[in-house]
């Protein structure tokens, strides 16, 4: 009788989106996976917790994607929560006063589909839509590289107008890539137009309608279905790698450290969390000096609630204040909505401030008096009615700048040490700080440590969305 051999053990540090990808590959995969995360919960920055100020669950930032982000919606099917995305073709933009536009797809093919809205868009003027049309063919049509410069200074040298700039790109651009646009390198703004416009299902926006970590559980029910374990309030502290297996320290959430050999490690953390575990030998310096390159980005929610409904719209996109989103949680949330169809007396938003710098030494108090009346001058209806409660977010570090010459820094999944593999949005993907982002590194990650165990053939990556109409013959 032959016997059944044992499967191979793999420690994830960190459970995050990164990390949740690569667990439940792995675990698919038939690796005897162990996920350590340091946080009572999963989901990392795309997290929810009940808030101890308000007694209210409130997600730690609204988080979105969209059609083209088809490894999130992978893992979100393999994991079985994609019936918990909304998607919306629509996308409403609104200017102080309360002047609403929308932007939606007509039958023509991709990228004009968005044309005949995009053209009636009352707070651009002509000058202003030429200028955005000729700078969209040319991001699309031609291949963009990183030449240091900004995709700000790019504006500037394709003739972009001021109104252009903070009423079209800034929209974009800042919620997309969560950084300012003097700070965003060209080949990544580039990108997020060309993939948006790639074909009409591209720009269908999915907003989760539970609390991101009741999403995220049910991955940490995959793992552990496939004979996995979950451990939270338990970080790795440092590791040590050899030839045939990977020594690593951890704290359990009694605050006792304690060693295991495991015969693979997959770090899924931040950048800014990396240097703190490596192992202090010359081969770790490299990726030392890669990680000095790196800079936080950060992102601010504001949530708000109100004694009364004060609009209509599921979300907009606030145009010339500080507060670039609204996301009415009363109607995005399932349980929520139930409760406002029966009883439509209340309005509970979230609001997002992308690159939210100028926001961090701000009290809430302020905030919150900032919020409250630029929320007024969007929605009159807020005009009338009382904040009951209020809560403000920060999440100082929740992405990574993707300035000019940072591609350069970001490493590939595989290490220096052949057991080792590094998974986030930060690592070398071929994406942004996203979602998509992330799963895709945790993915790759596996795919790695899978060619390492000699399962060369496995793969993870979903395919690209492909291109139709004209985008077809665009690609680069």
């Amino acid at each position: 009788m032959s016997q059944i051999p044992t499967p191979q053990s793999v420690a994830i540090a960190g459970g995050g989106l990164a990390g949740l990808a690569a667990a439940c590959a792995l675990a698919d995969s038939g690796f005897r996976v162990t996920l350590f995360e340091r946080r009572p919960y999963l989901g990392g920055r795309a997290s929810s917790y009940e808030h101890p100020g308000t007694g209210e669950v409130v997600d730690n930032c609204q988080h979105v994607l969209f059609r083209i982000c088809t490894n999130l919606v992978e893992f979100y099917r393999r994991i079985g929560v994609e019936d918990k995305i909304r998607w919306y073709d629509d996308m409403t933009f609104i200017e102080p006063g309360g002047r609403s536009s929308v932007m939606h797809a007509s039958p023509l093919p991709a990228p004009l589909h968005t044309a005949p809205s995009f053209l009636r868009f009352p707070f651009l003027t002509v000058k202003d839509k030429l200028a955005i049309s000729c700078a969209i063919a040319s991001l699309t049509l031609a291949t963009q590289r990183d030449t240091g410069r900004s995709f700000l200074q790019w504006c500037h040298d394709h003739g972009q107008t001021e109104t252009a700039i903070e009423r079209f790109w800034k929209p974009i651009l800042v919620s997309a890539l969560s950084e300012h646009l003097d700070l965003i390198s060209i080949p990544y703004a580039a990108q997020v137009v060309r993939e948006s416009m790639k074909s009409p299902a591209a720009r269908h926006m999915g907003v989760p309608s539970i609390p991101l970590t009741d999403l995220y559980n049910t991955a940490g029910d995959y793992i552990r279905a496939r004979s996995g374990e979950i451990h939270l309030r338990t970080s790795l502290e440092t590791f040590l790698p050899n030839s045939s297996q990977v020594q690593i320290r951890i704290t359990d959430k009694d605050k006792k450290d304690r060693e295991e050999f495991v015969d693979y490690l997959i770090l899924a953390l931040p950048f800014n969390s990396v240097d703190r575990v490596l192992p202090e030998t010359p081969d770790a310096a490299p990726l030392r000096e890669d990680l000095t390159h790196f800079e936080s980005c950060p992102i601010t929610g504001i949530h708000l609630w109100f004694d009364r409904q004060i609009t209509d719209l599921d979300h907009a996109v606030l145009l010339d204040r500080t507060i670039q989103w609204m996301f009415h949680k009363s109607r995005l949330l399932t349980t929520r909505a139930a409760a406002t169809d029966s009883e439509p007396s209340g309005s509970y938003i979230e609001l997002v401030v992308s690159a939210s710098k100028s926001l961090i030494d701000k009290s809430r108090s302020e905030i919150v008096d900032l919020a409250l009346k630029e929320v007024r001058e969007f929605f009159p209806a807020a005009r009338e009615a009382t904040l009951l409660k209020s809560t403000v977010i920060k999440e100082v570090h929740a992405t990574y700048s993707p300035g000019p010459g940072i591609d350069a820094h970001r490493p590939p999944q595989s290490s220096t040490w052949p057991r080792v593999f590094l998974a986030g949005d930060w690592t070398a993907t071929g994406w942004p700080a996203t979602m998509e982002g992330a799963v895709r590194s945790g993915y790759l990650a596996a795919e790695s440590l899978l060619h390492a165990a000699g399962m060369k053939d496995r793969k993870f990556l979903a395919p690209d969305l492909p291109a139709s109409g004209f985008m077809r013959l665009s690609q680069p």
